[in-house]
């Protein structure tokens, strides 16, 4: 009969605990003694709107929440456990950035999983949903996909990452082939933005559910395409070119079942996006029938020339030309020159000027007004 053999390691640490279990000096606080836990959620969401703050930092001197449904900060106070919190609201319902600020220090919160992607991540993500929900909130209907590629680009000669969302029916009909939308974050985004905290694919399907927008293919690729040792012709948005025509584009139409015409092609972006749309959608209408920008970094006269030195051309090939912006958007002035500058040579466009400043809750709001003027 085989013996058995006890580990002598963990023999002495066994005999050692029992040993020490029952002395003063090493003996735990029961549970009851130690009292309640001191709850570190965050964020925390009540019924009402109201929504509570907490962050554990012992040492800090001062803690206040900064988010994006109020102007100002709101002040946290430490209380047991070196837990520092704050109860604000109700908040309206809506997608929020937020983040704290830890004696002057901006970060994210560490108890929320929900983190805006970003090139230097500072901010979280609050969601309330509206009742009824709204429309980028998560609905009960037909929801599509979002694909992410690694892929390496030729043109720049390295690794780089986009994201595809294709619509409910994609699956369903193997034999269709879809109208293909390119849609680009901003300057501190990246490729994940627009559906992380964009929810663009919400937006999409709840649009397309409710029989206003048509389905399609989205590709969202990363905006920052220029090494930032060396920019290269054309800085950033010459290497974004290079990339989206060279590698993407073929990509995609290889992998995704996508009507290969500028009729069926729309380029739109907000800020840095919408200046890199705007930019070579006009300089590319043989590639591109539908064009727009959000809140975007309107290129200059010199960057359009062509387009500008034809307007009949141009008419003839844009099936739309889409430019809104906020009235307290700080990039304003550049977009209304633009549309001026559209005006003086003819060129068709529809130019929407609304509420609003530099931020997502009006860029999910245009993406929402756009999307079903598109493919029509």
């Amino acid at each position: 009969m085989m013996s058995r053999r006890v580990c002598p390691v963990v023999l002495s640490v066994t005999v050692a605990a029992i040993l020490t279990a029952g002395s003063p000096a090493t003996a735990q606080p029961s549970a009851a003694a130690r009292g309640p836990r001191v709850s570190t959620q965050s964020p925390e969401v009540a019924a009402d709107r109201h929504v509570t703050f907490r962050l554990r930092a012992a040492k800090a001197t001062e803690v206040v929440v900064a988010g994006q449904w109020s102007g100002e900060p709101a002040a946290m106070t430490k209380g047991e456990d070196d837990v520092w919190s704050v109860t604000v609201g109700p908040i309206e319902p809506g997608v929020w950035e937020y983040s704290f600020r830890v004696d002057g220090l901006q970060m994210i919160d560490p108890g929320n999983p929900a983190i805006k992607p970003m090139r230097e991540p500072r901010t979280s993500i609050l969601q309330i949903p509206g009742q009824p929900p709204l429309l980028y909130d998560f609905q009960d209907v037909p929801h599509g996909v979002v694909h992410s590629h690694t892929y390496f680009s030729k043109s720049l000669g390295r690794l780089r990452e986009l994201a595809v969302y294709t619509p409910p029916s994609y699956n369903q009909k193997p034999d269709e082939r879809f109208p293909t939308l390119y849609l680009q974050h901003g300057s501190g985004d990246n490729q994940a933005t627009w559906v992380v905290h964009g929810k663009a694919h919400w937006i999409l399907d709840n649009l397309i559910a409710q029989g206003k927008a048509k389905p399609m293919v989205v590709v969202m690729m990363d905006g920052h395409a220029a090494d930032r040792s060396t920019n290269g012709p054309g800085g950033n948005t010459g290497a974004f070119e290079r990339d989206l025509l060279q590698d993407v584009m073929p990509f995609v139409e290889a992998s995704y079942r996508v009507k290969p015409d500028a009729a069926n092609r729309c380029i739109a972006g907000l800020s840095m996006g919408g200046g890199q749309s705007l930019t070579i959608g006009l300089n590319h209408l043989d590639l591109f029938a539908w064009v727009a920008g959000f809140s975007s970094s309107a290129p200059s006269e010199d960057a359009v020339a062509g387009l500008l030195g034809d307007p009949a051309a141009a008419n003839a090939k844009l099936k739309l030309l889409w430019i809104a912006c906020g009235k307290d958007d700080f990039l304003l002035k550049r977009n209304e020159d633009f549309i001026a500058l559209l005006k003086g040579k003819g060129i068709r466009h529809e130019w929407r000027l609304t509420e609003g400043t530099h931020c997502w809750p009006v860029w999910r709001g245009y993406l929402a007004e756009l999307a079903p003027k598109l493919f029509q």
